[in-house]
């Protein structure tokens, strides 16, 4: 499949229905694909369908809606759009289903391995290095913005997200995500010594 064309897709409709964020530099579309770069990844040691898990990396945040769950949304779009590429319809069912579960971390239910790759895929994005550009460049927005106040950012950045890698799906996620957790913790220890 020609991945190609529903990356425009994306590009397209995460540029015409963005959803608001309080940081301007914050991009939906560069999300999606530092998604869609996780998911190949984690496809290639643990397998799966690599089409079913691409679609839905792809289009897993393609809908913004006020007036409902962004998961929902996405996934109404996502069906309409692989129903007018002639996708299968068993292909746009599994797709849908995956893009309807992502947000449901905490989930208990049976997921097949494409929807806990496109997971970890989605949490792992929202770790590591970006995690640290990301919380440096909030604070950089702020009027009153200073290394310390980046470094407690960084700081409260890692506490709340490190009890999320039990939320990954796979032991390869969790491997990754322990990884990036890591690298936080040293960036952290490193930026104390040098701080303070």
């Amino acid at each position: 499949m020609d991945y190609s064309e529903v990356i425009e897709f994306v590009k397209k409709e995460t540029s015409e229905n963005d959803k608001p964020d309080s940081y301007p530099f914050k991009s939906r579309y560069e999300h999606t694909m530092r998604v869609y770069r996780w998911a190949i990844r984690l496809q290639a040691k643990l397998g799966g369908d690599l089409d079913v898990i691409v679609l839905a990396a792809l289009l897993h945040d393609i809908g913004w809606s006020e007036d409902g769950p962004c998961a929902e949304t996405s996934a109404e779009v996502a069906v309409e759009y692989l129903d007018s590429i002639g996708v299968s319809p068993e292909m746009i069912v599994q797709v849908g289903e995956i893009i309807m579960m992502h947000d449901d971390k905490d989930t208990e239910k049976d997921l097949s391995l494409e929807c806990r790759i496109v997971m970890d895929a989605d949490l792992l994005d929202e770790v590591g290095a970006v995690a640290i550009l990301g919380s440096s460049m909030a604070v950089a927005a702020d009027s009153d913005s200073s290394y310390k106040r980046a470094y407690y950012k960084i700081k409260e950045f890692y506490r709340t997200y490190k009890p999320k890698m039990s939320l990954c799906k796979t032991e390869t996620g969790r491997t990754e995500f322990g990884k990036r957790l890591q690298f936080i913790e040293n960036y952290i220890y490193q930026l104390e010594r040098e701080l303070f």
